[in-house]
């Protein structure tokens, strides 16, 4: 083969690798997953991201978002077992971020899962186990019960009050800078803390109140 040919080949090639990778990654471009775009289909569920939480199974989850969660039971330095559905980021209108899913597993099959564990991995907040093929495959069928999303960007309080409204309740836990931001008719909780990342954690409104409640015995209202 000419050596001029084989030159050009090869330059070409270093051009389309350099423009693929300066390409932006492949977001999900809709209103539907803006993380201020909730509805309520009905007066107890909420939906989020495409997602009905209490309704929508894992599986279903992952068909959507085209991409498999990391799946694992997490049994926390304090508190009880629950399944997880991670995803180390996802890119929605261009807002890349995280979110982690609860699982509505039932609790009288958390132990037996917890047993049946292949892989044990400790850090700071606790056990993550890995899980059977088996038990995999039943967590993909059961709801997700709430979402917590964390991006990748500062989101200041005026963002805030203009995207979601002003809330229906503040409450800064004791001895720290964490503020929560209540609004109970969406089942969301928007915590700040100063200058870091705020954290979204949406749940049905029905549930509202075994969130609420902690937060009330441990903090302070703020007018």
């Amino acid at each position: 083969m000419d050596k001029k040919i084989i030159l050009g080949a090869t330059a070409l090639v270093v051009v389309v690798i350099s423009i693929l990778l300066m390409m932006p990654g492949k977001a999900t471009n809709t209103p539907d997953t803006l993380p201020w775009h909730i509805t309520h289909p009905t007066p107890d569920t909420t939906r989020v991201f495409n997602v009905t939480l209490g309704v929508t199974s894992l599986g279903d989850v992952e068909k959507t978002f085209k991409e498999v969660a990391e799946i694992s039971l997490f049994k926390p330095s304090a508190g009880g077992k629950s399944v997880e559905a991670f995803y180390e980021e996802v890119n929605f209108n261009g807002l890349k971020a995280k979110i982690i899913m609860t699982i509505a597993v039932p609790t009288e099959e958390l132990q037996g899962i917890y047993e049946r564990g292949l892989r044990l991995n400790n850090d700071t907040s606790g056990k993550h186990i890995t899980m059977t093929f088996a038990d995999l495959e039943h967590v993909r069928t059961l709801p997700v019960s709430s979402l917590t999303y964390l991006p990748n960007l500062s989101i200041d309080e005026a963002i805030i009050t203009k995207r979601f409204g002003e809330p229906a309740q503040r409450i800064r836990e004791k001895n720290t800078e964490i503020v929560h931001w209540l609004y109970p008719q969406h089942g969301l909780d928007i915590v700040t803390s100063g200058k870091e990342k705020p954290v979204l954690q949406y749940l049905s409104p029905k549930d509202f109140a075994l969130l609420h409640a902690p937060l009330l015995a441990k903090g302070e209202v703020l007018k």
